[in-house]
């Protein structure tokens, strides 16, 4: 087993968030992890006591985010890896379909909540020199599809954000974008309905994404990266 790092996970509760959590944590890794569902949350409390630890936090809220990273940091210190999963996608419309308050809560969580966490955590890894930024991408942040114009304005603004984050850091340091691949989860059934089974469940994506996730170093710092099996 390798050396325990502290991971901090968002969207921890469901669909990769959660899979993910339970493979960092199997393979001896202390998670801190958070999502918007207290039912949800309080169930992997049930699971996984101390050291671990989970929060219902509203990573669009940036009061919220401040108070979290300040109680983590103040409690575990700087994170080893962030793993920036939290997202959401709108109803298929075409974009004109789409409302304004729709919108708004795919970039608030998708983009906004990325950068939330990253003001409040990385100035303390910035000051160890030492640490991992993953932010989660996705296919629809490298190319498009019909129906889905806020998701993939947002993931291609993931990518951007992380290369530009990339060239910030110091040396010692790496944030990437990771296109997960495609998973059959709750977000994908909602774009592709019964096709959607067609894809690997989150637990089995998990089983290979986690060791790669886990092997990414600072010599990749800015690479555009992509879970595959």
């Amino acid at each position: 087993m390798s050396e325990s790092r502290t991971i901090v996970v968002t969207g921890a509760t469901r669909g990769l968030g959660r899979a993910m959590t339970d493979g960092f944590i199997d393979e001896g890794h202390i998670v801190l992890g958070c999502g918007r569902s207290l039912s949800a949350v309080k169930s992997l409390e049930s699971t996984y006591g101390k050291p671990h630890r989970f929060d219902c936090v509203d990573v669009a809220d940036d009061a919220q985010v401040a108070a979290w990273c300040q109680s983590l940091i103040a409690e575990y210190g700087p994170p080893d890896l962030i793993v920036n999963n939290a997202a959401t996608i709108n109803r298929n419309a075409p974009l004109w379909e789409v409302s304004a308050a729709e919108f708004d809560a795919v970039v608030d969580v998708n983009v906004k909540g990325i950068a939330n966490v990253l003001r409040y955590l990385l100035p303390a890894m910035i000051e160890r020199e030492e640490g991992i930024v993953v932010n989660f991408s996705s296919g629809w942040g490298r190319s498009t599809s019909p129906e889905v114009a806020p998701y993939c304005a947002t993931k291609f603004a993931v990518e951007g954000l992380t290369m530009a984050l990339a060239d910030e850091l110091p040396h010692g340091m790496a944030a990437v974008p990771l296109n997960p691949g495609i998973i059959n989860t709750d977000m994908l059934q909602s774009c592709f309905g019964s096709s959607a089974d067609h894809y690997p469940s989150a637990d089995e994506w998990a089983r290979f994404a986690v060791p790669y996730i886990l092997g990414i170093r600072p010599t990749d710092n800015g690479r555009q990266m992509t879970v595959a099996p």
